[in-house]
C-alpha cells in the first residue's frame, strides 16, 4: 500500500486484490525472482506475438487475394474491421472474467491455457475456410480466443512486478513483441504457399509455450478471494471508466488510441503499400527484411529506454518523445516514396515505437484504478489498441479511395502528434 511518506510497500496476497491499485506494490512471487519471471515471460510473449506478425499482415491477405484478387483490399478491410471489433469487445470481458476467477492456480493461468487451446482450434477452422464469410468468422474467433490469453498475460505486469522494475519488464515485453512479429513474418513467409500448415504451426507452438509458462511460474491461489455477485449493470459498465473519477486513466487511454489509429492506418496496409504505392514486385520477400530492421530499432530503444525510465523515475517525457519520433518517421515515404525511404521510415518508426511500447505499458500499469479490476481495466486499455484496428481499415480505405495511398501518411502524422500531447495532463505519473 502507499504510505504517508509516499513510498509504496508490498501488499499481503490475502488483501491485495481488494485494497491495492496500480500505484501499490504486488505481493512477493510464489516462486523465483522478477529476473526469472522476465526470462520466462520473454519467449512466451514472443511466441504469442508471432501470430500477429504472420497472419494479419501476410498469410491472411494472401488467403484473401487467392480467394478474390480483384476485391482484396475491400475484403481485407471487412475481415480486419469485424475481427478487431470482436477483439475490442472480448478483451474487457476476458479481463473481467479472469479478475473474478477463483482457482488454486490463480486468476490468470486457467484462461491462458483455455484461450490458447480455443485459439488453436479456431486457427484450424481458418485453415479450412473457403469463403469470405468463413474466413471472417474464423479469424474473429481466433482474435477472441487469444484475447483470453493476452489479457491475463498482460495482467502479470501489475499483478506481480514491483513498480521499480516495470520499465525493464515492459521493455522486455516490447522486445519480445517485435521479435515475435519479426519471427512471425519470417515463418509466415515460409508458409506463404501453404497457409493451412502455417496456421497449425502457430496453434501448436502457442499452446505449448503458454502451458510451460504457467507450469514454471505459479501464481497465488485465488480460491479464497471475495467475488461480488454478478450484475448485468456491472457488466455493461465494465466497458467504461469514469474520466472524472479517473482522469489519468482517461488521458492515457486517449493518447494510445490516437497514436495507434495513425500507426495502424499505415502498418495495416503494408503489403499493399509496398506493391501499390512503392511498386515492389514481390513484397512478401521484402517484409522479412523490414522486420529485421524493425526488430533492431525496437531492441535498441527498449534496452535503453526501459531501464533508463526506471532509473530516472519518469515515464511521460519518454512517451511524448516517442510519439513525436513516430510522427516524423511517417513523413518520410510521404515526401519520398521509394523502398529506401520505407526502410528508413521503419528504422526510425521502430525506435519510437519501441520506446513508446515499453514506457507506455509501464505508465498504463500505474494509472489502473484497482487491483480488483486490473484484468478488466487492461482490457479497456486494450480497446485503445484494438479500436484503431477496427476503425482504421475503414478510414484508410476511404482515404485511399479519395486521395490514394499517399493520403494515409499526413493523417497518421497528425494523430501521432495529438497522441503525444494527450500524455501531459496525466498527474499521478511523472
Amino acid at each position: 500500500m502507499t504510505t504517508q511518506s509516499g513510498r509504496s510497500e508490498p501488499v499481503a496476497d490475502s488483501t491485495v486484490i481488494t485494497t491495492a491499485s496500480g500505484n501499490d506494490e504486488p505481493p512477493p512471487l510464489v516462486r523465483g525472482s522478477v529476473n526469472g519471471l522476465i526470462v520466462s515471460f520473454f519467449p512466451t510473449f514472443m511466441v504469442v506475438s508471432m501470430i500477429g506478425g504472420a497472419i494479419p499482415g501476410l498469410l491472411l491477405p494472401h488467403q484473401l487475394e487467392l480467394f478474390d484478387a480483384a476485391n482484396k483490399e475491400a475484403n481485407l478491410a471487412v475481415v480486419l474491421t469485424i475481427s478487431a471489433f470482436c477483439t475490442m469487445v472480448a478483451a474487457p470481458i476476458a479481463g473481467h472474467i479472469s479478475d473474478r476467477t477463483r482457482s488454486r492456480f490463480g486468476r490468470r493461468a486457467p484462461w491462458m491455457v483455455i484461450g490458447a487451446l480455443a485459439g488453436g482450434l479456431a486457427l484450424v477452422g481458418l485453415a479450412c475456410a473457403d469463403s469470405l464469410v468463413a474466413i471472417c468468422i474464423a479469424w474473429s474467433l481466433v482474435q477472441v480466443a487469444y484475447s483470453f490469453v493476452q489479457g491475463p498475460l498482460s495482467a502479470i505486469l501489475p499483478d506481480r512486478v514491483p513498480r521499480r522494475r516495470r520499465g525493464t519488464f515492459a521493455a522486455a515485453g516490447g522486445i519480445a513483441l517485435m521479435a515475435g512479429l519479426l519471427l512471425g513474418s519470417v515463418v509466415g513467409s515460409l508458409f506463404f504457399g501453404n497457409a493451412a500448415v502455417g496456421y497449425l504451426f502457430f496453434a501448436v507452438t502457442t499452446l505449448v509455450a503458454l502451458v510451460l509458462f504457467v507450469l514454471f511460474n505459479p501464481d497465488h491461489s485465488s480460491r479464497d478471494i471475495h467475488v461480488d455477485r454478478f450484475r448485468w449493470t456491472d457488466f455493461v459498465r465494465m466497458f467504461w471508466v469514469n474520466p472524472i473519477e479517473h482522469p489519468d486513466f482517461f488521458w492515457a487511454f486517449s493518447a494510445r488510441l490516437l497514436l495507434f489509429t495513425g500507426y495502424f492506418m499505415v502498418s495495416g496496409y503494408q503489403l499493399y503499400l509496398l506493391s501499390g504505392y512503392l511498386g515492389v514486385d514481390r513484397p512478401q520477400e521484402v517484409i522479412p527484411v523490414i522486420g529485421v530492421i524493425g526488430l533492431a530499432g525496437v531492441v535498441l530503444s527498449n534496452l535503453v529506454a526501459g531501464p533508463l525510465s526506471d532509473k530516472v523515475g519518469r515515464r511521460k517525457p519518454f512517451v511524448f518523445g516517442a510519439s513525436v519520433v513516430m510522427a516524423l518517421a511517417l513523413a518520410l515515404p510521404w515526401v519520398w516514396p521509394t523502398l529506401t525511404s520505407w526502410f528508413i521510415m521503419v528504422a526510425v518508426l521502430s525506435l519510437g515505437f519501441g520506446m513508446y511500447g515499453a514506457i507506455d505499458t509501464a505508465l498504463m500499469s500505474e494509472v489502473l484504478p484497482s487491483e480488483q479490476s486490473f484484468g478488466k481495466d487492461l482490457g479497456v486499455i486494450n480497446i485503445a489498441a484494438t479500436l484503431p484496428q477496427t476503425i482504421s481499415p475503414a478510414c484508410a480505405g476511404a482515404i485511399i479511395t479519395v486521395f490514394g495511398y499517399a493520403g494515409l501518411f499526413p493523417v497518421g502524422i497528425v494523430l501521432s502528434l495529438l497522441g503525444a500531447f494527450a500524455i501531459w495532463p496525466i498527474k499521478s505519473v511523472r
